[in-house]
């Protein structure tokens, strides 16, 4: 159960959260329609169109299979989001490249290829588009329904080695992919970075522990990292004083394909 509900005036405007006891109240006094979207419950008041609203950040801890984000005031942490990463977008794009050739190596009509119509364009690899993008996705999603000023995220960056052009090319596509998520994310609120050892610092300085089971659903595994980078930047608290969390899968969706890879039992292709 969430421990805070976002609440929406009757012009659209994000207000502050509540607590579940309150939204209740409004409920029944019959001032307030309760609303879900994606699995977070809120409430849209009926008889206010505008309202006082405090500073609240986002902390938000990238990570390759997991990541988390924090979204809190000085005052009370309100929601704790555990997500799992896209991962599978790197693999289905060379399976698809592999079946185009073989279909495509056949004695069979077939679409000429066409030219690159986004020549000159700016173009993020599949992969690392799908990864960021959901990142964004996610903060839009969250944006919505509160009134966020800040994100405040861990920066990754990847050492360049002189002479190692494997190991540098291995990570262009995350400072690529870190440079636009960047610029996209600042179109919704101030954005603000701390690097892995800043953020390591402040969770000492409070005494907070970090699993070292990067696949664990416990707070302490990824969230942890996210509320002391949302704590740093509004303040307020000393110790965790709202560890619940939830947890978000990303779907997957089959686009532009023409069948299963493998037929089901008998043969028949889907």
């Amino acid at each position: 159960m969430q421990k805070y509900v976002p609440v929406i005036s009757g012009s659209g405007k994000r207000l502050m959260p509540t607590s579940n006891k309150k939204a209740d109240r409004l409920l029944a006094q019959g001032r307030a329609v309760r609303r879900f979207d994606r699995g977070l419950f809120y409430i849209k008041l009926l008889d206010r169109t505008d309202g006082y609203t405090q500073s609240i950040a986002v902390g938000i801890d990238l990570g390759s299979k997991k990541e988390a984000l924090t979204i809190k005031s000085g005052a009370q942490t309100y929601l704790n989001i555990q997500a799992d990463a896209v991962t599978w977008v790197k693999e289905a794009e060379e399976t698809s490249t592999r079946m185009r050739r073989t279909r495509r190596r056949r004695s069979t009509p077939y679409r000429q290829m066409r030219t690159n119509r986004r020549q000159g364009q700016f173009k993020l690899p599949p992969s690392t588009r799908a990864r960021w993008g959901w990142k964004l996705r996610l903060c839009n999603w969250l944006a919505r329904y509160y009134p966020i000023a800040t994100f405040v995220v861990e920066d990754v960056a990847a050492k360049t080695k002189v002479g190692q052009r494997r190991w540098n090319q291995s990570f262009s596509p995350l400072e690529v992919g870190k440079q636009w998520f960047y610029a996209e994310l600042g179109k919704l609120g101030a954005v603000k970075t701390l690097r892995g050892y800043e953020t390591k610092s402040e969770r000492d300085k409070l005494g907070l522990k970090k699993s070292k089971q990067k696949m664990s659903d416990k707070f302490e595994a990824h969230c942890v990292d996210s509320w002391v980078l949302a704590n740093w930047q509004v303040g307020g608290h000393t110790a965790v004083d709202n560890p619940s969390m939830l947890y978000i899968v990303p779907l997957r969706f089959h686009r532009r394909q023409l069948h299963m890879l493998q037929p089901a039992q008998g043969g028949i292709r889907k």
